[in-house]
């Protein structure tokens, strides 16, 4: 039923206050108005309805026939309202849309939400892989965690501890080429993704002179565009990649992967968690920062250390 713009929804819940109360001077008091606005909109609803609804009592108001057979239903109507409106607010409040690079959101964040969810069952959390970056005006996510390349001045950016980067790769690729001994040993193998321009970085802080990409002497020119992809690329023996050990530590420790030199480097740009500048101070999004600074900081940090041993 299609409801015009003269449906009587304020004569409705005067309706309903009176019915329950049995007085027109009673609801008016719950309701906050006076004796005449509640005798008006009642009247107001009979002409709607075009039936009496209450008998006036001198002490007294009760419901005629049609008035009883209407209680209940304005009841239930008002309470699927009030339901409606519950719902919309816990969908507002609760649930909390996390855009995450690939790497992070499989090898890290989705093994520890159950953390933060335990914590704040309040939350709903839906975790999302993106790689490129998140343009909230066309997004419907919170805030995302992601690399920063150059300025975002619409942004709200919190700096996480950045990961650094190091070569791994399977043993049987290892064996293949007799073994690694020195980083200078890297050189002759297949690197995953050659163009990374990390790996010049990495082979400087090495003391290495670089394979000469450009001539094809570092193997496939293949290009991945994530850390999890290159790391696939790795186990099916393709090449070397270089990757962040503290996201593959499941990797190492079973041996499927091995960080043949302790050498590593870390990106010249920014891993952050972001949101909208204007959203940085909304209680979901404040919440899941402290915890995410919190977990992820000391969690690589524990990691570092214990790599250095």
């Amino acid at each position: 039923m299609k409801l015009s713009r003269q449906f009587p929804v304020n004569s409705l819940r005067v309706f309903e206050a009176a019915a329950k109360l049995g007085s027109f001077s009673k609801a008016a008091e719950e309701l906050g108005m006076t004796q005449t606005a509640v005798s008006y909109q009642i009247k107001l609803l009979e002409g709607y309805v075009g039936e009496a609804l209450f008998i006036r009592q001198p002490r007294q108001t009760i419901l005629t026939e049609t008035g009883a057979r209407m209680l209940p239903k304005v009841i239930e109507g008002f309470g699927c309202l009030a339901e409606a409106v519950q719902i919309a607010r816990r969908s507002n409040s609760e649930s909390l849309e996390v855009n995450a690079i690939p790497t992070v959101a499989s090898h890290w964040l989705a093994r520890h939400l159950g953390s933060f969810q335990l914590a704040h069952p309040e939350f709903s959390v839906r975790l999302q892989r993106v790689a490129l970056m998140t343009d909230f005006r066309t997004s419907s996510a919170d805030l995302s965690i992601e690399w920063i390349l150059g300025e975002r001045p619409d942004l709200s950016i919190v700096e996480l501890r950045e990961p650094v980067f190091s070569p791994l790769l399977s043993p049987e690729l290892a064996a293949r080429f007799g073994g690694l001994k020195e980083p200078s040993d890297l050189v002759k193998l297949p690197l995953v993704s050659p163009r990374d321009p990390l790996w010049p970085n990495w082979f400087a802080a090495a003391g290495v002179t670089a394979p000469d990409i450009r001539g094809g002497g570092s193997g496939s020119d293949n290009d991945y565009e994530s850390q999890d992809l290159e790391v696939n690329a790795a186990l099916a023996h393709q090449g070397v990649a270089l990757v962040s050990p503290f996201f593959f530590r499941d990797e190492l420790a079973s041996g499927r992967l091995i960080q043949p030199f302790r050498i590593a480097i870390r990106a010249p740009y920014t891993f952050a968690l972001v949101c909208p500048h204007a959203r940085r101070n909304a209680g979901k999004i404040k919440t899941f920062r402290n915890w995410l600074t919190t977990t992820l900081n000391a969690d690589m940090k524990a990691f570092e250390e214990a790599s250095r041993r």
